[in-house]
């Protein structure tokens, strides 16, 4: 048999007749599983890839064109239900580039004779759409799209999808056509709840509602999530309301159905919005991808519609999809590849931790090889093994993680994955009382991982004890401990080391003796306590001022620093008392246990209401800041961590990711994403030297 190749761009070619016969055959196949039991053997991207193949070969080879070409078909039309439709329930085209999307507007325009009044632009929301049909504002019926003509009955599911009232705040007949999808949220509960009743997990959050919204006589119920793109009039529906339906711009119409007591994507942070050009249409596709990846939900694109009835009506629609509006496909950030092996690895606190090794797979731009798995419970949860075809999910600066094996596809091929008995890193026993496994040594077992780490830049930054010097001084016995390099390391024993001569001995020497006067909140870090890093070290210090009353702070206390929950207080307690005599010997060392211009918290008053930051002083004061980009100028010198105790010096609070409440964006060259979305949320910018003439009081 002739099948697809690969073209330009991973796109496919389909050279014959053969080849393309079955393309349309693999192309329905895929369909027909998805809308059928939320199952396919074809991700979105491939998915896409070979229709658009399809429709390049018929449209060199008209004559040819097959009647089960999904080309010409809704999608999402493999299941012909038996409720016929009021107003044919049509797909969208797509669009895949700013080139192909300024063509289509020029054609659409050309087709009504004049210009575009305005544009309405929306997230596509990745799901599975529905009508719902009200009867004096009570939900009565729910309709699957079907093959767009006639849908499916799913009104079992009424009462079940948050965002879909039972009861309108009037009491109005007509239809609401939306998206049901699960939140990332749902889905972890739905895949949770799924496998404790022993069936397989979902794929991922589509998968998961397509099946969720299909299956009957179920022994649990998950939630699921509903978004309104459009009101229709319905036999018995007011006359003035069904005129007002017939002339009313999208964005009006979508305003009503909020009204009403809708859900629609104006509760979100990408609301639809109306724009008066080609031009503004690109940028608010830009800002709404750059928001894509802290979305609670899946987008797979961008939905541009003309806003004004009249120029719906004007442009009409096709046999599949309406003339007015278009999809803007977004990169794929999940695909289908194939889970090889796991790899056990031991971290510097002796936590063993496994990784995915997967066949390659681009997504969003960049070659996949490895994904998390965050535990073996995980692993025992979502039911991997290895030969697995699995959905891998990457979104912004996301680590790749895996969401779900493709259970149909299995072959009966797939192997256990078999869990170590012992560490894989020095054969000791592992403690497996917690979900994350841990070696029973803890960071003893890693000891030159632990002390890399801690003479590290960003921790106690000593020059001349990089991964090969520590090595050394591990295998000759001399450390054993990080306390070690302060109060058991002598001259006579570094200078009995190869390649340590004078000068390299006593340049460490001067190196350890700078570390004692590296602030807390670094030699929190260095310590390597589990549960932080150089952020919330840096928070924990800053919180409490001193090493003591970190150390007296109970798990009460400690969950009142920013980002410390109920789960890791407890943990970081632990660690602080397991490292207690470690802590003794460093301070006795002469090594710094207070953070500069900390104070620690004074106990609240009974009536006091003033926010926990009232007290910051300093240029950044209350202020949230993300740094991203490289730094040029007075700052070029200074790593991330060094530019994130600047900020902190300087009153603000460091954070790593842009959000609304971001207060400001320093932006350095190469400066991507982050900017990107500092500038769709209206996030204030600095260039590198306006920021540092913003804390050059703070620039020694």
């Amino acid at each position: 048999m002739t099948t697809p190749s690969a073209g330009a761009a991973g796109s496919f070619v389909l050279p014959d007749a053969t080849a393309y016969a079955s393309a349309v055959e693999q192309a329905r196949a895929a369909a027909a599983a998805y809308y059928e039991g939320g199952t396919s053997v074809l991700d979105d991207d491939a998915y896409d890839r070979l229709v658009r193949a399809i429709t390049a070969y018929e449209g060199e080879h008209p004559d040819e064109v097959l009647a089960d070409s999904p080309s010409g078909k809704v999608a999402g039309g493999a299941v012909v239900g038996d409720v016929p439709h009021t107003v044919p329930m049509l797909s969208l085209d797509n669009v895949f580039s700013d080139e192909e999307f300024t063509t289509w507007a020029a054609s659409l325009e050309r087709r009504i004779g004049r210009a575009v009044a305005s544009w309405n632009v929306q997230p596509k929301l990745d799901g599975l759409a529905i009508a719902a049909r009200y009867e004096d504002g009570r939900l009565a019926r729910l309709v699957t799209r079907g093959d767009g003509t006639a849908g499916e009955d799913v009104s079992h599911a009424i009462g079940t999808i948050e965002g879909l009232p039972t009861a309108l705040s009037r009491p109005v007949t007509l239809e609401v056509r939306g998206e049901v999808l699960m939140t990332h949220a749902q889905f972890e509960y739905a895949n949770t709840v799924r496998t404790e009743h022993g069936g397989a997990p979902f794929a991922n959050p589509r998968n998961a509602a397509a099946g969720t919204l299909r299956a009957k006589d179920r022994a649990y119920t998950v939630p699921m999530t509903f978004f309104c793109y459009g009101l229709l009039p319905l036999p018995g529906t007011d006359q003035d309301l069904a005129d007002e339906f017939e002339a009313a711009a999208h964005g009006a119409v979508m305003d009503r159905a909020a009204g009403l007591g809708i859900n629609t994507p104006a509760s979100t942070a990408v609301p639809g919005t109306v724009v008066a050009s080609v031009d503004e249409v690109h940028a608010r596709v830009k800002e709404i991808a750059a928001l894509r990846a802290e979305l609670p939900f899946g987008i797979d694109g961008i939905v541009v519609k003309a806003d004004l009835a009249a120029d719906q009506q004007q442009a009409g629609s096709g046999s599949r999809a309406p003339r007015w509006a278009v999809a803007f496909k977004l990169p794929a950030v999940e695909k289908i590849t194939k889970l090889l092996a796991v790899e056990w690895n031991v971290g510097r606190t002796g936590i063993v931790a496994p990784r995915a090794v997967l066949q390659p797979v681009d997504i969003d731009g960049s070659t996949v090889t490895f994904a998390t798995l965050h535990n073996p419970a995980d692993i025992t949860r979502r039911d991997l093994r290895l030969g697995d075809h699995v959905m891998v999910y990457k979104a912004g600066d996301i680590i790749p993680r895996i969401e779900a094996p493709v259970a149909h596809l299995r072959t009966g091929e797939e192997t256990a994955i078999v869990f170590p008995a012992e560490c894989p890193q020095c054969g000791s026993g592992i403690d497996t009382s917690e979900q994350r496994w841990r070696c029973e040594r803890g960071r003893n077992c890693h000891l030159v991982a632990a002390l890399a780490y801690a003479a590290g830049r960003d921790q106690l930054d000593i020059e001349g004890l990089g991964h090969s010097r520590v090595v050394q001084l591990v295998d000759a016995g001399l450390v054993e401990s990080l306390p070690d390099l302060f109060d058991r390391l002598t001259r006579d024993q570094l200078l009995g080391l190869e390649r340590m001569g004078e000068t390299s001995t006593d340049n460490l020497l001067a190196a350890l003796d700078r570390a004692r006067r590296q602030p807390l909140s670094r030699v929190l870090c260095a310590l390597g306590v589990r549960g932080t890093g150089r952020s919330m070290s840096r928070r924990i210090a800053r919180h409490f001022a001193t090493m003591d009353a970190i150390r007296a702070a109970d798990a009460e206390a400690m969950q009142q620093v920013e980002g410390i929950g109920v789960e890791k207080a407890p943990v970081i307690v632990a660690e602080l008392a397991e490292l207690a005599g470690q802590i003794d010997r460093l301070a006795a060392a002469g090594l710094s246990m207070t953070e500069p211009g900390a104070t620690p918290p004074a106990a609240p008053a009974e009536d006091a209401d003033t926010p926990e930051d009232a007290a910051a002083t300093g240029p950044l004061a209350g202020m949230k800041v993300v740094v991203t980009g490289a730094m040029t100028g007075p700052l070029e010198s200074l790593s991330r961590n060094q530019m994130n105790e600047l900020v902190e010096r300087a009153g603000g609070k460091s954070s790593g990711s842009v959000s609304k409440n971001t207060s400001l964006v320093v932006a350095g060259e190469g400066a991507g994403a982050k900017r990107a979305k500092a500038e769709a949320l209206g996030v204030r910018l600095m260039t590198p030297d306006e920021f540092a003439e913003l804390v050059s009081d703070l620039l020694g």
